[in-house]
C-alpha cells in the first residue's frame, strides 16, 4: 500500500478543545446514566415462583435438542456440519452406517458439552436437515461436569419435553430470516 494510493482514505485525529481534554463531558454523561437508572422503577422477578418466559421463544437460545423425524428416528444424518461450524468445539459426533434405506449415515454417538457451548446458534444454522435446534429451555443444572455433557438420548429427551411447546423450525426459514407469516403481514 502506497501513501498516494487513491483508494485509501486517510483520516486525521480530531483536535480536542480544553473542555473535551478534561473528560468532563464523558463524566457528566456517565453520571446522567447512573442517575436515570437510580430513579427508574425496579422490577424484581421472584425466580423460582415466577419463571422467566422469553418474549419470543423461537428466537431465544437455550438448551439444544435433537429433532426426530416423522418415524421417530433421529433426524441427524451425521454430516458433521454442526461440529465444523461450532466455534467452541463442543459437539462430538461418531457416525455409523444407517440401518434405514433413506440415508447413508446416522449419529451412533452425539454429544454436546453444554458448559463449553456459547449458545451462538451456528450449529443450528449449519444443519442441512434441521436436526439440531436451540430451545427456550434455560433452567439447566448439574452437579458434575459429566452431567452437563448431553448425549444423544438426553438431547432427544429435550425434544420430547419441548415438542408440544415449541414447534419445529422447519417451516423453510432460519432465525436470520423473516418467518413466512410475518412476510405476508408486512406485504399487506
Amino acid at each position: 500500500m502506497k501513501p498516494d494510493d487513491p483508494d485509501v482514505i486517510w483520516l486525521e485525529e480530531p483536535k480536542l478543545n480544553l473542555f473535551e481534554r478534561l473528560y468532563l463531558p464523558a463524566i457528566i454523561d456517565g453520571l446522567g446514566v447512573t442517575g436515570r437508572h437510580a430513579v427508574t422503577k425496579k422490577m424484581t422477578r421472584q425466580y423460582p415462583d415466577e419463571p422467566y418466559q422469553p418474549a419470543d421463544p423461537l428466537k431465544y437460545r437455550g438448551v439444544h435438542r435433537l429433532n426426530r423425524d416423522e418415524q421417530g428416528r433421529v433426524k441427524c444424518v451425521a454430516c458433521f456440519l454442526c461440529a465444523t461450524a461450532c466455534p467452541a468445539h463442543c459437539i462430538d459426533i461418531v457416525a455409523a452406517e444407517a440401518p434405514w434405506p433413506d440415508r447413508e449415515k446416522y449419529p451412533e454417538h452425539f454429544a454436546i458439552d453444554e458448559l463449553r457451548c456459547i449458545y451462538c446458534g451456528m450449529c443450528e444454522e449449519a444443519c442441512p436437515v434441521d436436526a439440531i435446534e436451540l430451545t427456550s429451555f434455560y433452567d439447566l443444572t448439574g452437579l458434575t461436569r459429566e452431567e452437563m455433557v448431553f448425549d444423544k438420548e438426553k438431547l432427544l429427551s429435550v425434544f420430547d419435553m419441548t415438542k408440544d411447546r415449541e414447534p419445529l423450525r422447519t417451516a423453510g426459514f432460519r432465525l436470520s430470516q423473516v418467518p413466512p407469516e410475518e412476510k405476508e403481514e408486512e406485504e399487506k
